[in-house]
């Protein structure tokens, strides 16, 4: 079993690696092979913007299955926001065959068990020292495949992150089939349905013992969703809502187009918040100025709306195949404007243009 790579070990093993900080290109996605224990021969890839601030953030952004390190780099607006704000980001990249993640193993599923998940900790551990980084602002995100490691690892290594932004993914565990790098179509297609002290309590167990901060959690779904399917953002949100202590069902606000108008966003407090999209496919497409106030590197960009009254159903969600209108409308620079199950906007804001990421992806870049 491979523990995390130990701060102190890091620094001795820089006399034998050379300056690594230095060697690594800045305003470039650039490749680091010695970053620690990696059992599972998980890529790291970094980008250290030009702008690099003092005592720098952190952020990990994990990619979609069929999807790599350079993909996501290109596809989301994270390096770009490293430039103007200072941050540094770290983008794994799947070992595997079709670029899934392994969220299915019980060594991925347990602190310091190896896998995948210990890779990318040990990423992070690395970052820190080699750049003097915030060990109190490190921050996980996630699309898909890349959304349900981004759950696994706010499970696992809840020491290492002080919050965490979710697209389209599935509650930490709920992949679980004791294989590498499986693929669990009950948990897949919403059929995975537990209570939330069940679902808090699969989470817990990932890291026996610990009792420290967790981080905070914003949960995106699209109510479209074909491939991991609509229920998955209500289980997630119990999942979390057990681990806060929060009442699943019973959000302190409920905020109607919030962030924008097919969306609305569930506040259940200061550690977790969803945002359920309304005819929105998978993926929810990524919105930077939400993940960075989430983070705490901007201030609030949610526009100001009505709150409603709460809910008293215990599900927040429902599937829909409603087909939504993508006449006489445009989406924004870093929207989403189409793919499989897409049924939004498909023309981009001048000047920019829809580009394809993957078959269930394509992005106004």
């Amino acid at each position: 079993m491979k523990v995390l790579t130990k701060f102190v070990s890091g620094l001795l093993a820089l006399a034998s690696l050379g300056s690594t900080a230095e060697v690594v290109k800045r305003a470039a996605l650039t490749q680091v092979t010695n970053f620690g224990a990696n059992t599972s021969g998980t890529k790291m890839y970094i980008y250290v913007p030009n702008n690099l601030a003092t005592n720098p953030a952190v952020i990990v952004a994990v990619h979609y299955c069929t999807g790599t390190a350079q993909a996501y780099y290109s596809g989301t607006p994270y390096a770009q926001l490293a430039e103007q704000y200072g941050f540094i980001v770290i983008y794994p990249e799947s070992p595997y065959s079709g670029t899934c993640w392994d969220v299915s193993s019980t060594a991925a599923l347990t602190h310091n068990g190896g896998a995948d998940s210990n890779s990318i900790a040990n990423m992070v551990t690395y970052t820190i020292s080699q750049y003097n980084a915030d060990a109190s602002r490190v921050f996980v995100t996630g699309s898909s495949s890349g959304a349900m490691m981004t759950n696994v690892l706010a499970a696992t290594y809840p020491e290492l992150f002080a919050a965490a932004t979710v697209y389209s993914g599935v509650p930490a565990g709920c992949f679980y089939t004791g294989t590498v790098d499986g693929w669990n179509t009950t948990c897949a297609q919403g059929q995975s349905i537990h209570t939330q002290a069940e679902w808090a309590a699969t989470a817990l167990n990932m890291y026996p013992g610990y009792t420290g901060s967790r981080p905070r959690m914003l949960i995106f779904h699209g109510s479209a969703d074909t491939t991991l399917y609509p229920q998955n953002f209500n289980e997630t949100m119990k999942q979390w809502s057990g681990v806060f202590g929060y009442t699943y069902g019973s959000p302190q606000q409920t905020l109607a187009q919030t962030p924008s108008a097919a969306y609305t966003k569930y506040v259940y407090g200061p550690n977790l918040a969803g945002i359920y999209g309304t005819g929105i496919g998978h993926t929810v497409p990524v919105m930077g100025d939400q993940d960075l106030a989430w983070f705490g590197i901007t201030g609030s960009s949610s526009p100001t709306t009505t709150t409603t009254a709460n809910p008293t159903s215990t599900t927040l969600a429902t599937s829909t195949t409603t087909t939504g209108s993508t006449g006489g409308c445009t989406a924004a620079h870093w929207a989403q404007c189409g793919g499989i199950g897409y049924t939004g906007c498909t023309t981009c804001a001048s000047p920019y243009t829809c580009r394809v990421s993957n078959s269930y992806y394509s992005q106004c870049l």
